[in-house]
Protein backbone atom coordinates (compact mmCIF):
# COMPACT_ATOMS: atom_id res chain seq x y z
CA UNK A 1 0.00 0.00 0.00
CA UNK A 2 1.45 3.39 -0.81
CA UNK A 3 1.37 6.03 1.80
CA UNK A 4 1.00 9.74 0.95
CA UNK A 5 3.49 11.45 2.78
CA UNK A 6 3.80 15.04 3.86
CA UNK A 7 6.16 17.19 1.24
CA UNK A 8 8.90 19.39 2.40
CA UNK A 9 8.33 23.38 2.36
CA UNK A 10 10.09 24.44 -0.75
CA UNK A 11 12.11 26.30 1.37
CA UNK A 12 13.28 27.56 4.76
CA UNK A 13 10.28 28.75 6.93
CA UNK A 14 11.79 31.89 7.12
CA UNK A 15 12.28 32.55 4.28
CA UNK A 16 9.30 34.33 2.94
CA UNK A 17 9.61 36.93 5.67
CA UNK A 18 8.45 39.87 6.31
CA UNK A 19 5.65 39.08 3.97
CA UNK A 20 4.35 35.51 5.69
CA UNK A 21 6.27 34.76 8.96
CA UNK A 22 7.93 31.51 10.37
CA UNK A 23 5.40 31.38 12.77
CA UNK A 24 2.26 31.19 10.41
CA UNK A 25 4.56 28.93 7.64
CA UNK A 26 4.91 26.38 11.12
CA UNK A 27 1.40 25.99 11.84
CA UNK A 28 0.09 26.02 8.36
CA UNK A 29 2.68 23.34 7.05
CA UNK A 30 3.66 21.47 9.96
CA UNK A 31 0.00 21.57 11.59
CA UNK A 32 -2.74 21.93 8.84
CA UNK A 33 -0.80 20.76 6.03
CA UNK A 34 -0.05 17.36 8.05
CA UNK A 35 -3.15 16.98 9.76
CA UNK A 36 -4.83 16.33 6.29
CA UNK A 37 -2.37 13.73 5.26
CA UNK A 38 -2.34 11.53 8.72
CA UNK A 39 -6.26 11.78 8.47
CA UNK A 40 -6.21 11.03 4.64
CA UNK A 41 -3.35 8.01 5.71
CA UNK A 42 -5.91 6.97 8.24
CA UNK A 43 -9.25 6.76 5.68
CA UNK A 44 -7.01 5.02 2.93
CA UNK A 45 -7.44 1.50 4.28
CA UNK A 46 -9.77 -1.12 3.10
CA UNK A 47 -11.27 1.56 0.45
CA UNK A 48 -9.76 0.13 -2.51
CA UNK A 49 -7.93 3.68 -3.13
CA UNK A 50 -4.77 2.23 -1.21
CA UNK A 51 -2.28 2.09 -4.02
CA UNK A 52 -3.51 5.58 -6.09
CA UNK A 53 -1.67 8.76 -6.37
CA UNK A 54 -2.87 11.82 -4.85
CA UNK A 55 -4.52 12.90 -7.88
CA UNK A 56 -6.20 9.94 -8.51
CA UNK A 57 -7.49 9.15 -5.24
CA UNK A 58 -9.50 13.17 -6.03
CA UNK A 59 -10.77 12.12 -8.91
CA UNK A 60 -11.88 9.07 -7.71
CA UNK A 61 -13.49 10.47 -4.76
CA UNK A 62 -15.08 13.87 -5.95
CA UNK A 63 -18.30 12.28 -7.00
CA UNK A 64 -18.84 10.16 -4.57
CA UNK A 65 -20.95 11.50 -1.54
CA UNK A 66 -20.05 8.39 0.29
CA UNK A 67 -16.25 8.81 0.16
CA UNK A 68 -16.70 13.15 0.88
CA UNK A 69 -14.17 13.34 4.00
CA UNK A 70 -11.47 11.12 2.00
CA UNK A 71 -12.16 13.99 -1.28
CA UNK A 72 -11.70 16.94 1.44
CA UNK A 73 -8.21 15.61 3.12
CA UNK A 74 -6.98 14.19 -0.45
CA UNK A 75 -7.97 17.55 -2.21
CA UNK A 76 -6.58 19.67 0.68
CA UNK A 77 -3.35 17.75 0.49
CA UNK A 78 -2.59 18.74 -3.11
CA UNK A 79 -3.94 22.30 -2.72
CA UNK A 80 -1.32 23.06 0.06
CA UNK A 81 1.18 21.32 -1.70
CA UNK A 82 0.24 23.32 -4.86
CA UNK A 83 0.20 26.29 -2.80
CA UNK A 84 3.77 26.08 -1.84
CA UNK A 85 5.19 26.50 -4.88
CA UNK A 86 3.28 29.26 -6.38
CA UNK A 87 5.19 31.52 -3.98
CA UNK A 88 8.99 32.05 -3.88
CA UNK A 89 11.44 33.81 -1.37
CA UNK A 90 13.31 35.31 -4.36
CA UNK A 91 11.98 38.19 -6.84
CA UNK A 92 8.46 36.78 -6.66
CA UNK A 93 5.44 38.74 -7.23
CA UNK A 94 4.67 41.66 -9.38
CA UNK A 95 4.31 41.15 -13.64
CA UNK A 96 4.42 37.54 -15.06
CA UNK A 97 7.17 36.04 -16.76
CA UNK A 98 7.65 33.47 -19.49
CA UNK A 99 4.76 32.49 -21.55
CA UNK A 100 1.99 34.00 -19.37
CA UNK A 101 3.19 37.32 -19.87
CA UNK A 102 1.25 37.91 -22.84
CA UNK A 103 -1.05 34.93 -22.11
CA UNK A 104 -2.21 36.92 -19.49
CA UNK A 105 -2.09 40.17 -21.56
CA UNK A 106 -4.43 38.35 -24.42
CA UNK A 107 -6.76 36.43 -21.94
CA UNK A 108 -7.51 39.14 -19.33
CA UNK A 109 -6.49 42.42 -21.79
CA UNK A 110 -3.99 43.59 -19.17
CA UNK A 111 -1.81 42.53 -15.91
CA UNK A 112 -3.56 45.11 -14.17
CA UNK A 113 -7.30 43.45 -14.94
CA UNK A 114 -5.61 39.83 -14.19
CA UNK A 115 -4.33 41.04 -11.48
CA UNK A 116 -7.98 43.16 -10.13
CA UNK A 117 -10.13 39.68 -11.05
CA UNK A 118 -7.63 37.59 -9.10
CA UNK A 119 -8.05 39.80 -6.07
CA UNK A 120 -11.52 40.30 -6.22
CA UNK A 121 -11.90 36.45 -6.44
CA UNK A 122 -9.44 35.71 -3.52
CA UNK A 123 -11.15 38.47 -1.37
CA UNK A 124 -14.94 38.16 -2.15
CA UNK A 125 -14.93 34.02 -1.17
CA UNK A 126 -17.17 32.99 1.67
CA UNK A 127 -15.43 31.66 4.38
CA UNK A 128 -12.69 29.00 3.87
CA UNK A 129 -11.14 28.25 -0.05
CA UNK A 130 -8.88 28.90 -2.59
CA UNK A 131 -8.60 31.63 -5.90
CA UNK A 132 -7.20 30.27 -9.02
CA UNK A 133 -6.03 30.90 -12.01
CA UNK A 134 -6.77 28.08 -14.20
CA UNK A 135 -6.53 26.98 -17.89
CA UNK A 136 -9.00 24.77 -19.49
CA UNK A 137 -6.49 22.61 -21.10
CA UNK A 138 -2.48 22.60 -20.95
CA UNK A 139 -1.36 26.29 -22.52
CA UNK A 140 -4.72 26.83 -22.98
CA UNK A 141 -7.18 29.80 -22.35
CA UNK A 142 -7.07 31.10 -18.72
CA UNK A 143 -9.94 32.34 -16.27
CA UNK A 144 -10.12 33.08 -12.67
CA UNK A 145 -12.00 30.73 -10.87
CA UNK A 146 -12.85 30.73 -6.82
CA UNK A 147 -13.62 27.26 -4.85
CA UNK A 148 -14.66 26.73 -1.06
CA UNK A 149 -13.10 24.46 1.59
CA UNK A 150 -11.29 21.93 -0.43
CA UNK A 151 -12.50 22.04 -3.94
CA UNK A 152 -10.06 22.47 -6.60
CA UNK A 153 -9.74 23.03 -10.68
CA UNK A 154 -8.30 18.96 -10.75
CA UNK A 155 -11.72 17.86 -9.72
CA UNK A 156 -13.03 20.03 -12.10
CA UNK A 157 -11.28 19.09 -15.38
CA UNK A 158 -9.20 22.40 -15.03
CA UNK A 159 -5.68 22.97 -15.16
CA UNK A 160 -4.92 24.89 -11.93
CA UNK A 161 -1.61 27.16 -12.77
CA UNK A 162 -1.55 29.66 -9.95
CA UNK A 163 -3.38 29.50 -6.17
CA UNK A 164 -3.72 31.44 -2.75
CA UNK A 165 -5.24 29.89 0.39
CA UNK A 166 -7.99 32.35 1.68
CA UNK A 167 -8.58 29.89 4.47
CA UNK A 168 -8.17 32.17 7.58
CA UNK A 169 -5.06 29.67 8.86
CA UNK A 170 -3.23 31.43 6.04
CA UNK A 171 -3.00 34.36 6.81
CA UNK A 172 -4.74 35.37 10.33
CA UNK A 173 -1.63 35.32 12.37
CA UNK A 174 0.39 37.68 10.16
CA UNK A 175 -2.58 40.19 8.69
CA UNK A 176 -5.51 39.57 11.71
CA UNK A 177 -8.69 40.11 9.16
CA UNK A 178 -7.11 42.34 6.32
CA UNK A 179 -7.43 39.53 4.07
CA UNK A 180 -7.24 41.99 1.31
CA UNK A 181 -3.63 42.81 2.31
CA UNK A 182 -2.67 39.66 2.49
CA UNK A 183 -4.00 38.72 -1.29
CA UNK A 184 -1.77 42.12 -2.35
CA UNK A 185 0.88 41.04 -1.03
CA UNK A 186 1.16 37.55 -2.50
CA UNK A 187 0.26 39.15 -5.49
CA UNK A 188 3.09 41.99 -5.54
CA UNK A 189 5.71 39.94 -3.39
CA UNK A 190 5.24 36.40 -3.59
CA UNK A 191 4.01 34.70 -6.82
CA UNK A 192 6.31 32.09 -8.07
CA UNK A 193 5.53 33.08 -12.03
CA UNK A 194 8.44 30.50 -12.77
CA UNK A 195 6.52 27.45 -11.23
CA UNK A 196 3.14 29.07 -12.75
CA UNK A 197 4.84 28.90 -16.34
CA UNK A 198 5.57 25.26 -15.78
CA UNK A 199 1.89 24.23 -14.90
CA UNK A 200 0.44 26.17 -17.75
CA UNK A 201 2.71 23.89 -19.98
CA UNK A 202 1.82 20.87 -17.98
CA UNK A 203 5.82 20.44 -16.38
CA UNK A 204 5.68 18.66 -13.05
CA UNK A 205 7.86 21.49 -12.08
CA UNK A 206 9.92 18.71 -10.19
CA UNK A 207 7.15 19.00 -7.39
CA UNK A 208 4.40 16.51 -6.58
CA UNK A 209 1.46 19.26 -7.15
Amino acid sequence: MSKITLPDLPYAKDALEPHISAETLEFHHDKHHAAYVNKLNDLLPGSGLEDKTLPEIILATVEDDSKKVMFNQAAQVWNHTFYWNCMTPTNGGGEPTGDLKGKIEEDFGSYDKFREEFKNAATSQFGSGWAWLVADKVGGKLSIAKTGNADNPLARGQVAVLTCDVWEHAYYIDYRNRRPDYVDTFLDKLVNWDYANAKYKGQDAGVEA
